[in-house]
């Protein structure tokens, strides 16, 4: 993975990133700054050694007296957490503590190379901080010097309190900059890691992101999921002022650019089609006739998908004789043709289900009538089967000179898509564009135009972002 498929993840993903992020940023500062104030102070004391009494101390003894010092020294950060040296400092200074709680706030260290001792006390109250420090300090040196070398005869090494501990000023803990700062960065990495875990968990195409990545082709639309587009009726239709309507139109616009073959430079031919069923191909194909016929271009819509033929019911009109009749040589295109909401709109549909239908949209019949049907009308629409079904659309796309793909959000899986495309590119049939159906309304609705629509009777705007004054006198 590069660090350009990281960001992209982290786009794709950016809400819960985001969302993530915040939630451990603020759990960690919420710690910062509800915890209470601790304050730290520290003495310090140096340890001596003290021969035999009454002898002279040769380079030797010096040598030995220095191996033993640093050998015992080390003893004494453990000695400072024993009952002798902590029931006193408890005694002394009144405190409401065994010597276990003291031994939890009490800390000793050995700096390296050295034969001093650090001696720190970490509580709520400054003073009693300085206090305890110091205390400790005085009975770990009365401890080492009167009980534990009280034989005037043997070697020691008594220790001396050098620097007293002071009343700190400012708190040790929490450290609320550092605790932002490692809030920081945890939310950084959990945000990132919430991202990457979605997108290895989500498996199925989410965004027009995947489409794209996956295809390699560009977005001709984005088709919100609305109940509107359940409707027996196109958009265009049933609500030519919604925004839904509006996604069609921009639909159509971005098709009109498309190249597609052409015969003799009139009709052209769009082959529509998915990955998998239930991704929306119909519905879409009806609707971008419907477009197109508004727009005043001659339209003919063919059912091709004969194996499950959707396009007379999803219009409400009669479907049972329609292209296997055509196929089959038992009717004429004329025979079949409806036409549908404006005179420019034909609709063919698929008819019965034929045992054949491969060997029939296959044959020289099938190329025939699209080639005359592309002398009569400015489109024809080839609603066909989806790929994981059959290989249809991808000879009716070699007769196109590509096709548009309809991609369902959390319907097709992102590697069945990828299978699509490799398989759709060895046959050497190009993916013109793809429309991304069921996406969240949102996030498709565009900001930047002017719609209108009628309720009781009433006509009432909707202003979804600004418009030039040209553009809206143009709606009106």
């Amino acid at each position: 993975m590069t660090i350009a498929d990281l960001l992209q993840i982290i786009r794709k993903h950016l809400a819960s990133a985001i969302i993530s992020f915040v939630v451990v940023f603020a759990a960690v500062a919420a710690v910062a700054f509800i915890m209470p104030p601790k304050y730290t102070a520290t003495a310090e004391v140096f340890a001596t050694y003290a021969g035999q009494s009454g002898e002279t101390q040769t380079t030797n003894d010096m040598s030995s007296g220095a191996n033993y010092l640093n050998t015992q020294i080390k003893t004494y950060p453990e000695l400072v957490k024993t009952e002798a040296v902590l029931q006193p400092v408890i005694k002394d200074l009144g405190l409401d503590m065994t010597t276990t709680d003291l031994a939890g706030v009490v800390t000793a260290t050995n700096p390296t190379n050295t034969f001093m001792v650090d001696i720190s006390a970490e509580v709520g109250d400054p003073q009693q901080a300085a206090d305890i420090a110091n205390s400790v300090a005085k009975n770990l040196a009365d401890q080492i010097s009167s009980d534990l070398y009280n034989n005037s005869s043997s070697s020691g090494s008594p220790i001396k309190v050098v620097q007293k501990a002071q009343t700190p000023t400012g708190q040790s803990s929490p450290n609320i900059p550092l605790y932002l700062a490692a809030g920081l960065i945890l939310g950084l990495i959990v945000g990132i890691g919430v991202a990457l875990l979605k997108d290895i968990l989500n498996t199925k195409v989410d965004s027009t992101d995947d489409v794209r990545e996956l295809t390699h082709a560009s977005s001709l639309g984005t088709v919100p999921q609305a109940t509107i587009l359940d409707d027996s009726r196109p958009v265009v239709v049933a609500q030519p002022a919604g925004s839904e309507a509006e996604e069609f139109r921009r639909i159509r616009t971005n098709l009109s650019f498309l190249t597609t073959t052409a015969t003799q430079g009139h009709g052209r031919l769009l082959v529509i089609t998915s990955t998998d069923p239930s991704e929306g191909k119909t519905t879409v194909s009806s609707n971008v006739a419907a477009a197109l016929a508004e727009e005043g271009k001659s339209v003919l819509l063919i059912d091709a998908d004969l194996r499950h033929p959707s396009v007379a019911h999803k219009l409400g009109i009669e479907g049972h004789v329609g292209l296997s009749h055509v196929l089959s040589r038992q009717a004429s295109p004329a025979d079949v043709i409806q036409k549908y909401w404006k005179p420019n709109l034909h609709i063919m549909p698929a008819g019965t289900r034929p045992a054949n239908a491969s060997i029939l949209l296959n044959s020289d019949l099938m190329k025939e009538m699209v080639e005359q049907a592309l002398t009569q009308y400015d489109y024809v629409i080839i609603d066909t089967a989806p790929l994981s079904v059959a290989n249809d659309a991808t000879v009716f796309g070699r007769m196109a000179g590509g096709l548009v793909l309809v991609t369902g959000k959390g319907v097709v899986e992102k590697k069945e898509l990828e299978n699509t495309a490799t398989a759709l590119q060895a046959a050497e049939v190009p993916i013109l564009g793809f429309i991304f159906n069921f996406a969240d309304p949102k996030k498709t609705h565009s900001k930047n135009y002017y719609y209108y629509y009628y309720e009781d009777g009433n006509k009432r705007s909707s202003h979804k972002g600004a418009k030039s004054k040209g553009e809206k006198k143009a709606r009106k």
